[in-house]
C-alpha cells in the first residue's frame, strides 16, 4: 500500500509570514564532521555532542561540558534546558548541568544502592527521574532530592532499544517494536506496534516520528496511518521536533521547517 505523502506543512499566504513559511538553512562548519545532534530547545539552543563533549549553540555563544572521568556519554535529556541531564551508563552516573552547562549536581547511583546498575535515563517532574534498573528489569521514579527511589510494580519483559520521557511519562520501544508507557502511578500501557525504523523520536502517546532509508514519516498510533513527510534533503543525520518546528540534521547544515503534526 503506498504511503499518504502529506503532513501539513505549512506555507504561509500572508506577506509577514512568507520568511518563516519558508525553509530556514543554517549552514554548517566544515568541522562538523563527527557531531551528533540531538535537537533543540524552545530559546532556540542547538545541542550537540563532539568528542564526547556535550555542547550547546546560543545566537551569540557556545557552550561546552566535558567529564573526562565518567567515560562516554550515554545519553541526553533536553526537555528542560534549565536542567539537562547526561547519562553515563558506564559508571552509573547521571550529571545534572545548568543553561550554561555549568555542572549542578552528579549522583552516583552505585553509592545510593548497590543493587542500582542503571541503564535507561529520563527527566520526570517533581524533581523526579525516570530510572530503568537492569537487575531486576523494574522502572523506578528517583527522587533527587531525598535520594530515594520508588519501584514500579511491573517488570519489563522485553530488551529495551529506545527510551524517552516528559514530565508524567516514562515511554520505551523493546525490541518487538511494541512501543509502551509508564506513568507516575506505575500504570504500563501497551500504545502500538511499530514498523521497522532506524531513527525515531516520540511526540507524544499518539504520534511518533521515524526515519526509514532517508525517509521521514509520521505514525499516529491511535489510526495506525502512516504519512510520509516531504522535505528536500536526500539524506539526513538526525532529525527533532518541537513546538511545531522540525529540524533536519545533515552533515552540511540544519534545516527547519516550520510543520503542523496535529
Amino acid at each position: 500500500m503506498k504511503i499518504p505523502k502529506l503532513l501539513y506543512l505549512l506555507f504561509f499566504t500572508l506577506f509577514t509570514s512568507i520568511c518563516v513559511a519558508q525553509k530556514q538553512i543554517i549552514i554548517l562548519n566544515e568541522d562538523n564532521i563527527g557531531r551528533t545532534y540531538y535537537g533543540f530547545d524552545s530559546f532556540n539552543n542547538y545541542y550537540y555532542t563532539a568528542n564526547n563533549t556535550f555542547n550547546k549553540v546560543s545566537d551569540t555563544k557556545t557552550y561546552h561540558y566535558q567529564n573526562i572521568s565518567l567515560g562516554k556519554i550515554s545519553s541526553i535529556d533536553i526537555i528542560n534546558p534549565l536542567m539537562i541531564v547526561l547519562f553515563y551508563e558506564d559508571f552509573n552516573t547521571v550529571v545534572f548541568l545548568d543553561n550554561q552547562l555549568n555542572e549542578i549536581e552528579k549522583i552516583d547511583f552505585s553509592k545510593i544502592d548497590s543493587s542500582l546498575v542503571i541503564t535507561k535515563i529520563g527527566l520526570a517532574g517533581q524533581n523526579k527521574l525516570w530510572v530503568y534498573n537492569q537487575v531486576n528489569q523494574r522502572l523506578l521514579l528517583f527522587d533527587t532530592l531525598n535520594k530515594t527511589y520508588k519501584e514500579m510494580p511491573i517488570p519489563i519483559e522485553n530488551s529495551i532499544v529506545y527510551t524517552q520521557s516528559d514530565f508524567n511519562n516514562f515511554y520505551w520501544v523493546d525490541d518487538l517494536k511494541n512501543f509502551y508507557k509508564c506513568d507516575f502511578f506505575g500504570k504500563i500501557e501497551l500504545l502500538s506496534s511499530l514498523p521497522s525504523f532506524d531513527k525515531i523520536q516520540i511526540i507524544d502517546e499518539k504520534s511518533l516520528l521515524f526515519s526509514k532509508k532517508n525517509q521521514l514519516f509520521l505514525l499516529n498510533t491511535s489510526t495506525k496511518s502512516i504519512s510520509e513527510i516531504q522535505i528536500v534533503e536526500k539524506s539526513f543525520e538526525n532529525f527533532y521536533y518541537k513546538d511545531q518546528f522540525l529540524a533536519i540534521f545533515t552533515l552540511q547544515q540544519i534545516s527547519n521547517y516550520k510543520i503542523k503534526i496535529h
